[in-house]
């Protein structure tokens, strides 16, 4: 059984953090597994409230903060290989999981290869979205692919995006789940503490993320001209992304209210605990870690069905599913609004389970394919002999 098993994650804010913190979390409640995180020194989620400190063993790496930062973390590569080396054989792990992938992951890849370490790679999306991620993220990331001993992908529609990729035809690919995100504090308390009583008011929708075109920015905008004017409700739109021509016109609708801005992981929890709905009007997806937030917040989610989400969302109570067309979303909007608000449902026990039934899955499966691969490396040297 592989023990000791090291998840790393060098983003600096976003989702990424919070799932490698989540799965890191899950493997250490697991019987008989050992468990080192390494972020990047500069993570959001260091000082965000309910970080474990001293739970688990936590290692800072300094990464970049701008572009130049990155030049010299690649540039300084025959420094900082031999530094990451020097860590891992004084911890000594038996598997390394990248969380999702980063610039400078090489990095980390190349150590490990010299400590003699598998390396499994968690991979969030196959393909880039339009406008989002950063220049030449995915052909790192089929780099490290290429390197790595075990692939992971959050969904089958993932794992199909992959397989169609040049050279990944014969390459095994896992699927795991991607549960809901556990954030430490909800509804302004701590942990097991009960919820805050809804004030009484029209029903709450939010879309939160990234505001790019291929998040449906114009289906949303379309979908909420066509409302009746009778309907009262809120709708906020809170993230980052490029100013747009639908982002203005989004702000000039009634009930909308438009936050282009980057949101701090400390006020995540805050928002969502705002809303009664989450909305994923998204053109293309391959999972979601916003809908993963809204569902363990117990949030009701209306997400189009495209991509991975029909599966990330399937036999969940609380999430309705639409076309991706104009007069679906307006409809489920509709039946939304005039259902008023509904209690939130899911317990955090309930997603600290799931975490670790995805986390033991993928152990196992990771276990059972690095079998086969070492069964296969040694039929391919017996064959010729015999």
């Amino acid at each position: 059984m592989m023990k000791r098993v090291l998840v790393w994650q060098w983003g600096r804010r976003g989702g990424g953090p919070r799932f490698g913190l989540n799965l890191a979390q899950a493997i250490a409640r697991l019987p008989g597994r050992e468990v080192m995180l390494s972020l990047s020194r500069r993570a959001e989620i260091l000082t965000a409230p309910g970080f474990p400190h001293g739970a688990m063993t936590v290692w800072q790496v300094e990464t970049y903060g701008s572009l130049s930062g990155l030049l010299v973390r690649v540039l300084g590569a025959p420094v900082v290989i031999p530094r990451l080396l020097r860590k891992l054989r004084f911890w000594q792990p038996d598997l390394a999981i990248c969380a999702m992938t980063g610039p400078i992951d090489l990095l980390m890849a190349c150590a490990l290869r010299c400590a003699g370490v598998p390396l499994v790679v968690v991979v969030h999306d196959a393909l880039p979205h339009p406008g989002d991620g950063f220049p030449l993220q995915h052909t790192l990331q089929n780099i490290l692919i290429r390197q790595a001993q075990g692939i992971v992908a959050l969904t089958h529609h993932v794992a199909h995006q992959l397989r169609e990729q040049v050279g990944m035809q014969e390459r095994e690919i896992m699927v795991a789940s991607l549960p809901p995100f556990d954030y430490p504090v909800l509804h302004g308390k701590s942990r097991g503490m009960p919820p805050v009583e809804r004030p009484p008011g029209p029903v709450r929708l939010l879309m939160f993320g990234r505001l790019l075109s291929y998040k449906g920015l114009d289906l949303l905008l379309e979908a909420l001209k066509r409302l009746s004017p009778t309907l009262e409700y809120e709708c906020r739109i809170v993230g980052s992304g490029p100013d747009s021509s639908e982002l203005r016109k989004l702000a000039a609708l009634p009930h909308v209210a438009v936050e282009n801005r980057w949101v701090e992981e400390e006020e995540i929890a805050s928002l969502v605990d705002w809303a009664d709905a989450m909305v994923l009007p998204y053109r293309e997806a391959s999972q979601s870690g916003v809908g993963a937030v809204a569902i363990a917040a117990g949030k009701q989610v209306l997400a189009t069905r495209v991509g991975g989400l029909a599966e990330q969302f399937a036999g969940l109570p609380g999430v309705t599913l639409c076309d991706v067309d104009v007069t679906a979303l307006t409809d489920a909007l509709e039946a939304l609004i005039v259902a008023g608000p509904v209690a939130p449902t899911m317990q955090v026990k309930q997603t600290d389970i799931l975490w670790e039934k995805m986390a033991a899955t993928m152990l196992v499966d990771v276990e059972k394919s690095r079998r086969r691969q070492e069964a296969s490396q040694v039929e391919a040297i017996v064959t010729p002999l015999s």
